[in-house]
């Protein structure tokens, strides 16, 4: 095993160096980079959504003797100006080297500053944090305590009344688009055109810090609760039929039988004998569903409910093309990914001694 997760840690190096390369270049070629969105905001061309093209009139015509022609809209600036423009944000330097220079101070999980947030990226990260914790850690014990107990609920009455129309409205909510029923829940509970019961915006009231212990609880998941059912509609759609079906795999082996005709009751051979073997997969699974409900999936919920997470703050930084949070935070997800999923074959192990990963090439 030892032996594994060396190759396995040592194959992390290409694999994130790979990512970073790739999504690099792709940088390179896109439009309305952080100097032109300045030269934009300077002229005024952000308005009417003209922000990235950079056309407003003669504004487009750009000089071609000086370093604002590489610029769309850069008419009329001072050239000595751009190239202040290039050098505050790193691009007087040639792309190799600005890659190197990035990987380098990476791997010492230096992320700099943001462009234009005059913060460094660590500081908004953190910043950012508790709203998705808040949406991932109840998401993710929510969905489990739903998806299990009914997954097992389904395996048992298999083909039954039950699992029919329980399994409708789970196909039902997963096809749903979150956003869609995030919206739905607004108009119906959040002031919309009928109840005005939850709050809009937020993850606590403006007077929170003056709320005693037990009111700050009720007042913390007063606004959560259409934010939490929201997600929560899809998010236990896969683990439950997951559920279901490995159950239904382990009770039909044949030391389900054995263990009846031993004179064992459902209930002993179900949560003795076939519960471990087939929440495997399951247990094996939870470390990627962690990272998982923790940083992804929440960006549209976020814009919706007036959220300010990790989501929202990937989003607005590729949108204004705030390099070092874009790139900060792809390494650190990346990165994540990567180790978790190191883990998840570490838990196989840990729950299924059968799994001897040693054997295997990679």
């Amino acid at each position: 095993m030892g032996a594994y997760i060396l190759r396995r840690l040592l194959l992390m190096i290409p694999t994130i160096v790979g990512i970073m390369a790739i999504s690099f270049a792709v940088i390179q070629f896109a439009p309305g980079g952080p100097v032109e969105q300045v030269i934009s905001d300077l002229t005024g061309q952000n308005q009417g959504g003209d922000r990235l093209s950079g056309s407003s009139g003669d504004l487009g015509q750009s000089f071609s003797d000086d370093s604002s022609g590489r610029y769309r809209g850069a008419q009329g600036l001072d050239p000595e100006f751009i190239k202040k423009l290039e050098k505050q944000f790193g691009f007087d330097k040639p792309p190799l080297e600005r890659f190197g220079e990035m990987m380098w101070n990476y791997i010492r999980f230096d992320f700099g500053e943001s462009f234009f947030r005059n913060t460094s990226v660590v500081d908004l990260i953190l910043d950012k944090m508790p709203v998705s914790i808040s949406l991932g850690l109840w998401i993710l014990l929510f969905s489990y305590a739903i998806s299990i107990p009914l997954g097992i609920k389904k395996a048992i009455s298999d083909g039954s009344a039950f699992d029919v129309w329980t399994s409708g409205v789970i196909i039902v909510g997963y096809a749903v688009p979150g956003f869609l029923f995030g919206i739905l829940l607004i108009v119906l509970f959040a002031g919309g055109s009928f109840l005005d019961w939850f709050p809009l915006r937020g993850i606590v009231s403006d007077n929170f810090a003056q709320l005693n212990w037990w009111q700050k609880i009720l007042d913390y998941f007063w606004h959560m609760t259409l934010p939490l059912i929201t997600l929560l509609m899809s998010a236990f759609a896969t683990t439950t039929l997951l559920t279901k079906n490995s159950f239904i795999d382990e009770i039909k082996k044949q030391y389900v039988t054995t263990a009846r005709a031993k004179g064992l009751n459902e209930r002993q051979v179900l949560y003795g004998h076939v519960f471990r073997n087939a929440m495997l997969i399951i247990i094996a699974g939870f470390p990627g569903a962690f990272i998982t409900a923790f940083f992804t999936g929440s960006l549209l919920t976020e814009y919706i409910f007036s959220l300010d997470g990790l989501g929202r703050l990937g989003y607005d930084a590729v949108v204004k093309r705030d390099y070092p949070i874009v790139f900060a935070t792809l390494y650190i997800f990346s990165l994540m990914g990567l180790f978790v999923s190191l883990l998840s074959d570490l838990v196989y192990t840990w729950v299924d001694p059968r799994i001897d990963f040693d054997r295997r090439d990679v």
